[in-house]
């Protein structure tokens, strides 16, 4: 995904679709690769982050002077995070390759993930990566920096997606100089910049002088965990009924899932992440034992993600047992 061909063949891939009504049976095989795969239900953070992500493109179209605006996705892990940074990139990818003229080979959308201890260098390599721009060890930053701004601008970069920024720290030497680097790249490309990391506000990139210098610019999505009640609305519950009307079972009934709300809440956190992974599981299993139906004894079976494992059945230390007094 962090080269331009591997993007651009996923925006063009159609996502999978749910069985639709007079459509002949699926087999097996095509059921259990359509579980694995599975649809993207449209979040609440889906829909906030692709309205402001087309605001903030108009916002910034003719602006010359400074950065423009940007936004963070934040949220504790397996809440959709990246999965909402690529449905908005996959949008923008397919709404200029609608309006291109042939021969139009302008790049709209960039996706970058920050490397593991970036440096201004290994990060400046990870964006001329993925537009193909060649970079030898003996490259200065500065000379890969000319050539990545050089070539987006040239190539029409008009969104860059930025994932995991959480492991940019800028307390360290080589953190500091890569967020500089970073903060002078959007001075310096003239797109709209979206970062998504873990929990960004509680790290080290929002620390310090040049923290503020990324708050100060940057307009906050919280992707955090769906509560099972919000006013009058149950979230949880309607984006179980999203799944639910998804799956491609023949014997599941409509409705039995909705009903479990509480208990999918309580075993997933109210996690995105973890409540697509649980009802796809227990999807292909139900596929494969014939049952073709998820059920509340099939869902319990499922040993699902750490976090969630840990939050449903939290494993007691064992009692250490008190020497008998002599």
């Amino acid at each position: 995904m962090t080269t331009f061909d591997a993007f651009a063949r996923f925006a063009a891939t159609a996502p999978p679709a749910p069985p639709q009504p007079g459509q002949p049976p699926r087999s097996v095989e095509e059921r259990l690769a359509y579980h694995s795969q599975f649809v993207t239900v449209r979040t609440p953070a889906i829909e906030s982050l692709a309205r402001q992500v087309r605001t903030l493109m108009i916002l910034g179209r003719h602006q010359q002077v400074t950065a423009r605006p940007s936004l963070i996705v934040t949220g504790p892990a397996t809440t959709g995070k990246t999965t909402a940074l690529l449905q908005v990139g996959r949008t923008c990818h397919l709404a200029h390759t609608r309006r291109a003229a042939p021969g139009d080979d302008r790049v709209p959308v960039a996706y970058v993930l920050v490397p593991p201890g970036a440096t201004a260098k290994t990060l400046a390599g990870e964006f001329a990566r993925y537009l193909g721009i060649p970079v030898t060890t003996r490259m200065t930053t500065a000379q890969i920096t000319g050539a990545v701004c050089h070539t987006y601008t040239t190539a029409g970069v008009k969104l860059v997606l930025i994932d995991e920024i959480h492991r940019l720290n800028p307390r360290t030497t080589s953190g500091a100089e890569a967020a500089d680097w970073l903060k002078d790249l959007t001075e310096r490309v003239p797109a709209t910049f979206v970062y998504a990391g873990i929990d960004v506000t509680a790290s080290a990139v929002f620390t310090g002088l040049r923290g503020a210098q990324l708050a100060g610019r940057a307009s906050l999505i919280d992707c955090g965990a769906l509560p099972a009640r919000a006013g009058h609305r149950e979230p949880f519950r309607e984006l179980i009924a999203a799944l639910e009307r998804a799956l491609d079972l023949t014997a599941h009934r409509t409705g039995s899932l909705p009903k479990l709300a509480p208990y999918l809440h309580e075993r997933t956190a109210g996690r995105i992440g973890s409540l697509a992974r649980l009802i796809r599981q227990a999807a292909i299993e139900a596929i494969l034992d014939g049952q073709e139906r998820i059920t509340k004894t099939l869902l319990d079976t499922i040993a699902l993600d750490h976090l969630a494992e840990e939050h449903y059945r939290p494993r007691t230390p064992a009692r250490r047992t008190r020497p008998a007094n002599r």
